[in-house]
Formats: C-alpha cells, structure tokens, sequence
C-alpha cells in the first residue's frame, strides 16, 4: 500500500471573476522512502495540489470541490479537519517552501523557528530542542551552527537559507518530504549542494520526496517518477527513465525540448508558444491544443477532454490523438 495515495483531488477557487479550476481530478501516490516529481509551468497546479493537502489554502476562496489522499492507509488528509493535520503538518509531513526568505519569520531568530516543531508535536523542553536544532543545522552544512543559530533571516545568504528550512523541515523525521521549487532564485552550484543535501538527508532518514518543480532536468536527478501537469490536470506519468526515453505527450516533449542542454549549439533556444489556458474558463477538448506544435493541432479534441489511459505498462497519458502524433 501506498504511504499517500491522493484520487481525483479538485481544487477550485472561487473568485468575483469565475470559479479557477486549479486543480481539476489529480491523481497519484507515493511509496514510503520513494521519491516523484510532479513538473510544469507556474499556473499548472502542481504546488496547490500539495497545499491542498496539508490546508495551507485560504478557505475561502480555495475549496476542496472532490477527492481523496489517504495517508498511512488511515488518515484523508482532504476531511480529517484542522485539528487532526496540526498533528500531521510539520511532524509527519514536512515542507520546504519555494521563497525562504518570504517563509522564515523575518522578526524571529532562527532557533525560535526551528525549535517550534520539536516543543509543539515532540514535547521537548526548549534546551534539549536546542541541542537538536544546532545538531540539524550542522547536518545541512551550516558553518559555526551554535552562533549562527541565534541569526535573524536576513543574517543568511538564499542558499543558507534554504538550508535553514531543509533543517526545519527534517528536524522531526518526517515520513514525507514535500519540496516545493527548493531551488528556484539559487544558482546553479549552489542548486546542485541543495539537491546533493535532500537526497543525503532523504537516504539517511528513509523519507518520500514530493518535488514540486518547473525543471524537467533537476527532475531527472532525483526523481523515480514523474507526473506532468498541464491546466489543473496529469497530462502524463511514468518512470524517469521512461519519460526521458520515451515521451509521449507533445507537452512533455515540449518541455524536453525546451531544456538549453537537448538544444543544437548556434539555434536559436526553443521556447512552448503562447501561454496556459485560463483555467476560470471550461476548457472542452484537448487545453494544449493551441500551443501544439510538436505534435498535430488539427487531430486535437475540440469537443471533450482526453481520457487518462495506460498505453503501456505503467505508463499513462492524456489519449488525445493529436497530442499522441
């Protein structure tokens, strides 16, 4: 069984200028110690999808419309209600956010924030969480952690930072370790220590990795999944290998294709046309048509949206022909 199995999870925001269908049906799972990503452009879903399950959505006008994500076979995170997910957030699934900066507290020193989850789920007293948090920040590799641990944000570079929230976000041992963009704004050295830094910590503690990003190729790295999104919805999903190997949608290979390093030297960086589809909108066929240049635009549906199927062993795919071309 599935450590979180999430089925058709929806999540609309109802707003004065129509209802957003941001997440619309979503479905996947993870393994205990396993690590998917779930990639696509900003606006795709993928980061409201892992908010809607710890209800870090402002409600309203968020609303969980249908759906479910069982945790430990036991536990729907979408109807346990707030005082059964304080018990789980933070203890049993951890998150690092995309901004640091806009996350960590500017007004708190650091080892306030860190010790808050060790004194709230753990019940241990402030100098033994002390301890511990200084021990966790000298884990991800911060220099001198007994003085730096008395830092304000702002005292931290944005990888440090980052760093910092690795710390907090593993300092209970979660079960599941929900990555939102942790390597957005950090250049690439510094992207590649954070990424080193996850899978190390991932290992030792045995924790499930959700990686929420927009890059196909950090994905590459460390995922042994991959879920596509496209407007609110799966559009593909397979194993890494598979998708790199074998893509099969025209917006996965368009991603793929995108990517500076699969580009011919000397040709001009190719780019996906166009923007996403307005989600507030009913979307009625295929919603990549119009941007559908790898594949056959005009064999796109136009009346009724694309069936997720397997077509081959655990490999699935929004069935529109023209995506499939």
């Amino acid at each position: 069984m599935p450590l979180l199995e999430v089925n058709n999870l929806k999540t609309y925001f109802h707003t004065r200028n129509g209802i957003v269908r941001a997440v619309d049906g979503v479905s996947f799972s993870i393994d205990k110690g396993k690590n998917i990503g779930i990639v696509g452009e900003s606006g795709s879903g993928k980061s409201v999808s892992c908010y809607s399950l710890l209800g870090l959505l402002p409600m309203p006008p968020a609303k969980i419309e249908a759906g479910e994500a069982i945790f430990d076979r036991s536990t729907d995170l979408l109807s346990c209600g707030e005082k059964v997910l304080r018990t789980i957030r933070g203890k049993r699934i951890g998150m690092i956010f995309q901004d640091p900066m806009t996350s960590l507290n500017p007004y708190m020193r650091i080892a306030d924030q860190i010790i808050e989850p060790l004194c709230l789920h753990m019940k241990m007293d402030k100098e033994k969480a002390l301890k511990k948090a200084i021990h966790s920040l000298d884990e991800v590799g911060i220099p001198e952690p007994d003085n730096r641990i008395n830092m304000y944000p702002h005292e931290f570079s944005g990888g440090m930072r980052q760093r910092v929230m690795i710390a907090m976000a593993l300092i209970t041992n979660p079960e599941i370790l929900i990555a939102d963009e942790p390597t957005t704004a950090l250049d690439v050295t510094i992207q590649k220590q954070i990424l080193d830094l996850i899978q190390t910590r991932q290992k030792e503690l045995g924790t499930a990795v959700i990686f929420i990003t927009h890059d196909l190729a950090v994905i590459s790295e460390i995922c042994e999944e991959v879920n596509i999104m496209y407007a609110g919805r799966i559009v593909e999903k397979t194993d890494t290998k598979s998708l790199f190997r074998n893509p099969k949608h025209a917006y996965t290979r368009s991603l793929l294709k995108s990517i500076p390093a699969n580009q011919v030297k000397g040709e001009k960086l190719y780019t996906i046309p166009g923007l996403p589809p307005d989600t507030s909108q009913i979307i009625r066929g295929c919603a990549f048509r119009e941007r559908n240049q790898i594949g056959d635009q005009n064999e796109c549906l136009t009346n009724s949206r694309p069936e997720f199927k397997e077509i081959e062993p655990d490999h699935w795919v929004q069935n529109c022909p023209g995506c499939l071309s």
